[in-house]
């Protein structure tokens, strides 16, 4: 039996939760927010029905779920604490610093920070400062399996050895990134595309619906299952990437692309609401995260036929 503390419960955080619930492990939460369980209690019961459909470990269940009003009580008994606190700085380092010295030093505290290094998590922290990492996940939590590990300078290759087996058990796929850096791998892939994304609606070649409809049905399918070099290894042919570099690596150097966002004027502010209001078409978000679980059900399923443990990946992945 297992007990993950969840330090903040946001949409992150009450990712974690239903996960770790999924997994038949034991959930301690803590939120100072008014309404916290209330709202926590209400995104497991909507997760709960895709959760299902994946499978669920023995003794599974939402009963599980335990909140706290103390932030030291919410560490007692841990076997991984989820800190999942707003993105400011100061902020993560005061929480990390209390959960560092009131947590037993053997017990691994992850940070789910989607920007920050890991050296600067613990800057603070006085007690077992290396055993504060990285741990960034994605949205849905409970469903995308992904979890970025990142050292820092007083984090040891033991740590990160235990945090790879620790997520693991939580069904995640853990990726150990070779050293830190801001925003680390998968969220500077994302916010490349996303500036390019801003600058196709700001200047008029594009609604958001038609942006998402080309990664949709287009480059999205084949990351869905090669990610972006194997694709473009693909894409030279027999000679495979080789090729593909002597062929259209020239275009590199052509404008295509804009690495620096739009100004978020107001009307291109305007245009991205709009825009993604229709595209809601008056369903909630509830309604729409439900919508997107049913389709990361069964896409995950086909992943995993075609993204077998035999590719070689198993270990580093």
């Amino acid at each position: 039996m297992s007990q993950l503390s969840v330090i903040g419960t946001g949409v992150i955080g009450n990712g974690w939760i239903a996960r770790a619930l999924a997994a038949g492990w034991d959930v301690v939460a803590f939120d100072p927010a008014p309404e916290a369980q209330e709202r926590t209690r209400a995104f497991v019961d909507n997760a709960w029905p895709s959760l299902t459909r994946l499978g669920l470990a023995e003794g599974a269940s939402p009963e599980r779920l335990r909140f706290v009003s103390d932030i030291n009580e919410a560490v007692v008994g841990a076997d991984l604490i989820q800190e999942n606190v707003p993105e400011r700085l100061e902020l993560k380092q005061e929480i990390l610093a209390q959960l560092d010295a009131t947590a037993p030093a053997n017990v691994l505290i992850g940070s789910s920070t989607s920007g920050f290094k890991p050296s600067d998590l613990q800057l603070k922290c006085t007690q077992a400062p290396g055993r504060v990492i990285v741990a960034h996940p994605f949205n849905p939590v409970y469903l995308l399996p992904l979890v970025e590990l990142v050292g820092g300078k007083a984090t040891t290759p033991e740590h990160l050895a235990t945090a790879h087996d620790d997520y693991k058990a939580l069904g995640m796929r853990p990726l150990v990134v070779r050293r830190e850096i801001e925003g680390h791998i998968a969220d500077r892939l994302m916010e490349a595309l996303w500036r390019e994304a801003l600058h196709l609606v700001n200047d008029g070649v594009a609604t958001t619906e038609e942006v998402d409809a080309a990664v949709v049905y287009g480059c999205g399918l084949r990351w869905s299952l090669m990610g972006t070099f194997l694709t473009f290894h693909l894409a030279g042919g027999e000679q495979g990437m080789r090729h593909m570099l002597e062929q259209f690596g020239p275009a590199l150097k052509l404008p295509w692309t804009k690495l620096e966002a739009p100004e978020l004027t107001d009307e291109l502010i305007d245009r991205v609401v709009e825009g993604c209001e229709f595209q809601a078409a008056g369903r909630s978000v509830a309604t729409l995260d439900r919508r997107r679980d049913d389709f990361l059900v069964e896409l995950l399923a086909l992943v995993e036929n075609y993204w077998p443990e035999a590719e070689g990946l198993e270990g580093r992945i």
